[in-house]
């Protein structure tokens, strides 16, 4: 099966979809992925599948979710491909209007209950939009998917249709990369770095600490970062690394200088996916930090989450239901119950206080590392794939 998998990102971070892409490859298909291409892209590594990026005009709002998936349709319209797989609410449009004139089928992975963010859920007249676009276009779709069981069930019961489960778990940390890459499809060249991501040195820069904090992913609204800076002022023995980049950045910029421990976090911007695994492993504790307002967040089950697992390192999580279940079967987690400074600082010090208490979670997180593996998640992927 010829398939093409369409993005709203660049390509260059998102893991879920090499992992996707890369699986459907293995089965035998032949897989395009189609993304942006940003002013602050760079050169994409080759792949065992095809890669293509669409530059666009706009980059936010109305203009570009219009833009963009106008532009999909128009120039793939002209390909070949047995399947379209639209990820996320933002391509699925574009989805429809391409594989509606022929016998092609239309997969729909959806990564987030989009309506439901917090970006949007507050937002009256769009989460209306978006909601009203999802019910006329999902029932449109051959098969769908999301990453978290329970998320799974909310989307069927508000579209009407049922979805699989597709966990976002990370690879064996042994797994070898494919010999056989495929050179991407029209390359661009890259942009200059910019001043901002240059300033920042392969290997964190701040002093040693015991104590090393660590989130990995988009800086978003409703991520906890705020939580986690505040927290940070009364744990004078620890750092926090940000690893990721987003539209919080400044703001979480001044919020390290308000409360006072600027020299104290890393941030470190986006980091090569190859990267990360090692910078992990040399953090001490890792955080999931999500604010309940959005339902999208309330019933996710984060790749960062996994990750964490697989680097040994104990995390906390919200005590969200997901996250217990998965705490109830490993026992690899720090719950937070709410998503308050206090809270996360009395965790904190109480695994600083007891290193046993510590160690225990390291060791189950070990133990789970071994189970929560994307070839573990394969052929619930394929057997997806296989009943269209």
């Amino acid at each position: 099966m010829t398939i093409i998998c369409l993005v709203t990102n660049d390509l260059a971070q998102d893991q879920r979809m090499d992992r996707i892409c890369s699986s459907l490859v293995a089965a035998g298909h032949e897989v395009t992925l189609v993304g942006r291409l940003l002013p602050t892209s760079k050169e994409l590594p080759d792949k065992v599948y095809r890669q293509h990026r669409i530059r666009c005009r706009y980059h936010k709002g109305k203009l570009f979710y219009v833009e963009y998936n106008y532009l999909l349709t128009r120039e793939l319209r002209s390909w070949r491909y047995d399947a379209i797989c639209a990820v996320d609410l933002d391509t699925l449009l574009a989805g429809v209007w391409l594989t509606s004139a022929e016998h092609h089928k239309l997969v729909f992975d959806a990564h987030e209950w989009f309506s439901e963010t917090p970006e949007v859920v507050n937002r009256t007249v769009i989460r209306g939009f978006w909601r009203g676009m999802a019910k006329a276009l999902v029932p449109k779709t051959d098969a769908r998917y999301t990453v978290a069981p329970m998320l799974a069930g909310k989307l069927s019961e508000e579209y009407g249709a049922p979805f699989g489960t597709v966990r976002n778990l990370p690879l064996r940390r042994s797994s070898a990369a494919d010999p056989r890459p495929v050179t991407n499809l029209a390359p661009a060249a890259p942009p200059p770095m910019s001043a901002a991501s240059a300033s920042h040195p392969a290997h964190y820069p701040l002093p040693t600490t015991n104590y090393p904090l660590i989130y990995q992913g988009m800086l978003n609204p409703g991520r906890g970062l705020v939580t986690a800076l505040a927290a940070l002022a009364d744990l004078p023995d620890c750092q926090l690394w940000l690893i990721g980049d987003g539209p919080e950045m400044e703001h979480l910029r001044q919020c390290a200088r308000d409360f006072g421990v600027e020299d104290r976090v890393w941030f470190a911007g986006f980091r090569p996916p190859a990267e990360l695994p090692a910078l992990t492993e040399q953090a001490w504790l890792g955080l999931n930090l999500l604010d309940a307002v959005s339902p999208s967040y309330y019933y996710s089950l984060a790749n960062k989450a996994f990750d964490y697992i697989q680097a040994g390192l104990p995390s906390v999580q919200m005590a969200f239901p997901e996250y217990c279940s998965i705490q109830d079967t490993y026992g690899c987690y720090a719950l937070l119950e709410s998503l308050e400074p206090s809270k996360l600082v009395a965790i904190v010090e109480r695994l600083i206080a007891h290193p046993t208490a510590y160690q225990q979670l390291v060791a189950a997180s070990e133990r789970a590392a071994a189970e929560l593996v994307w070839e573990n998640e394969i052929p619930r992927l394929l057997e997806i794939w296989e009943s269209l």
